[in-house]
């Protein structure tokens, strides 16, 4: 059976032959436990402190500013829970934007049940925040501002430093999410002047179930997990050695490949949205047309539904939609609500993202399907 094309690299991305190579030896011999003091603790123990090490050197920061985690999704919530939750006896007030991945939104959510209160930002017709609305939703309670780096669902990348100096000037936390934009764009801890920022190894060609949260040195949360002390005493338990293995050896690549990566990347996206306005009319593209990741293209088909197009592609090219279909209605992602664009437009709305690992021949090959798919769509009958 062939295989459909691959273009949702922003769900999840294959794991990088160099990442599954490195994490061998951790399937296969190398099982000791890294907190052992005996000889098979050795190798797994160093084998987590390289991986630290090249962690920090794609994010430009101190290996001990890394603590690994389970992922994007619990990175968050810590930087959330934790880090909002220890700022208590200081103000209960946190900052985000409405576009936020559900796994910012959900703990801002349980935190406005535990007694603090959540400012959620709008963003303009790009799917951009202004950094004035931010400054203007500060409070003297405020005590964390999440914002995205850029958006899983239509790639716009966020004023991230410019905020992150109005957060510095009124002594705020500052988090942001950026699972989407390493490995993709340069993302320098320094540079975007964030204390909090969370990543994804599925994301980034390693495993899933891996992440990292770093934590510019001198931050004092509680504690994530209770337990045996690992991770500078703030998430107990083994570490996971083989993906922390995964996850460092994709951050070495990330790094190393970056420029290479990112023109290619583009270079495979604008073919294809070149090769979309060619074929086909009436359609929009969404995002930032310069702030933007890439690899990321959000393209709505007026009048169509998105589910309907990918029950047509599916068996050949995967991609994901922007807009789900329920017997009785059309279910529009909130960051297209957000950005304000028309049902007619949104709930026609896929998404496809390209990878390191896509070629031309597989965005021509897209090409045919969906412009054939949209074509067919668009001449059945309504109704």
């Amino acid at each position: 059976m062939k295989l459909p094309i691959y273009l949702d690299y922003n769900g999840t991305t294959p794991h990088d032959p160099e990442v599954i190579e490195a994490m061998r030896p951790f399937f296969e011999t190398e099982f000791g436990n890294p907190s052992s003091s005996h000889w098979y603790g050795i190798a797994p123990k160093q084998a987590v402190e390289r991986a630290r090490g090249q962690v920090a050197g794609l994010l430009g920061c101190s290996p001990g500013e890394v603590v690994f985690t389970s992922g994007g999704t619990e990175s968050n919530n810590q930087a959330v829970k934790s880090f909002g939750g220890a700022k208590a006896a200081e103000g209960s007030h946190i900052v985000t934007t409405r576009i936020e991945h559900p796994a910012i939104l959900e703990p801002c959510r349980f935190m406005e049940t535990h007694g603090f209160s959540v400012t959620y930002l709008p963003v303009d017709e790009t799917g951009r925040v202004s950094v004035s609305d931010v400054e203007d939703a500060l409070r003297a309670d405020t005590v964390l501002i999440t914002v995205m780096h850029a958006n899983n669902e239509v790639g716009t990348v966020q004023p991230v430093a410019e905020i992150a100096e109005v957060a510095k000037r009124k002594g705020i936390l500052f988090h942001t999410d950026a699972a989407q934009s390493l490995g993709k764009i340069p993302v320098d801890v320094d540079s975007l002047g964030v204390e909090l920022l969370s990543m994804a190894g599925h994301k980034l060609y390693a495993p899933k179930g891996v992440g990292a949260l770093y934590v510019r040195g001198g931050m004092s949360p509680k504690v994530f997990c209770h337990g045996a002390g690992q991770e500078r005493g703030l998430r107990a338990g083994t570490e996971n050695v083989l993906e922390i293995v995964g996850l460092g050896k994709a951050c070495e690549v990330a790094a190393r490949d970056l420029a290479a990566n990112g023109e290619h990347l583009a270079a495979m996206r604008d073919r294809l949205e070149a090769g979309l306005r060619s074929a086909l009319g009436d359609l929009r593209f969404n995002g930032h047309p310069e702030q933007r990741l890439p690899n990321t293209c959000s393209v709505s088909f007026r009048g169509l539904e998105a589910g309907r197009i990918l029950e047509e592609i599916g068996l050949e090219v995967a991609a994901s939609a922007g807009a789900a279909c329920h017997a009785d209605r059309v279910e529009i992602s909130h960051v297209l609500e957000a950005m304000s664009i028309p049902e007619e437009w949104a709930k026609g709305t896929l998404r496809f993202t390209t990878g390191k690992m896509t070629t031309a021949a597989e965005i021509d090959g897209a090409l045919e399907v969906v412009v054939s798919a949209v074509n067919k769509l668009r001449r059945a009958p309504r109704g």
